[in-house]
């Protein structure tokens, strides 16, 4: 594993942050590469072996969703962090829906978005899980060749509904699943936004899955947005 915290590219338009994002992430040990637009931003990508993007999500030229919509189709794996302003909730569903694995909401701490920026290059530099083979996460263990999910090695049985969100939002654990992937994935596609469907099943693997379904530990609400199961 390299010595640095990571290879990250900053895409921001707004100098003054990018510049101030890099001293503090160098500081930090990542390895920072910048750019002030989407267009440079993908020519940088070109030059070096990234491991992680932190994408503006409002610069001028081509933007910041077509800018992450054109990453993702080149860079299938690359970690793409979305930065969005604070209580724009369909900026953070479009982000999600263009290839972003997660957002951090401007104004934000160092800290939290340091972590969000570990954990996306934690992710890319982990071996792939087989799609056969079991998912473990805490005391809850999946398997998608039997369908079977055990809590603390005791069988849990689930709905094939409420396998199949669990088991999608297991494989992308840390990550949010806006509602209308969830639907589409148990529903198919054109499935609508149906959210008090989504609530109620969500609601039923809490009863089955955690130790209190009211402060969850594992399947927890993105606000407005959709799920996530925590982080390993």
């Amino acid at each position: 594993m390299d010595e640095s915290q990571g290879r990250l590219l900053i895409v921001e338009d707004d100098s003054a942050l990018r510049r101030s994002l890099r001293t503090t992430l160098d500081v930090l040990g990542f390895d920072v590469g910048e750019a002030g637009n989407g267009e440079d931003g993908l020519v940088r990508l070109r030059m070096v072996d990234y491991e992680a993007v932190l994408l503006d999500i409002n610069m001028p030229g081509i933007g910041g969703i077509e800018t992450c919509r054109r990453i993702r189709r080149i860079y299938t794996r690359l970690p793409i962090l979305m930065l969005t302003v604070r209580d724009t909730e369909d900026d953070k569903v479009e982000a999600l829906e263009a290839g972003a694995d997660d957002y951090v909401t401007k104004p934000f701490q160092t800290r939290e978005l340091t972590a969000r920026i570990r954990s996306a290059i934690r992710r890319f530099r982990a071996p792939e899980t087989p799609a056969e083979m079991a998912l473990t996460n805490g005391s809850i263990v999946l398997d998608p060749v039997r369908r079977r999910v055990e809590r603390t090695g005791i069988e849990v049985h689930l709905t094939p509904r409420e396998f199949d969100a669990l088991h999608l939002l297991m494989t992308h654990a840390g990550r949010p699943i806006t509602h209308s992937r969830l639907l589409a994935a148990l529903r198919g596609p054109g499935s609508g936004n149906d959210r008090a469907y989504l609530r109620v099943l969500i609601g039923q693997l809490r009863k089955k899955l955690e130790d209190d379904a009211a402060d969850p530990m594992y399947l927890l609400t993105d606000s407005h947005v959709g799920y996530r199961f925590r982080e390993p």
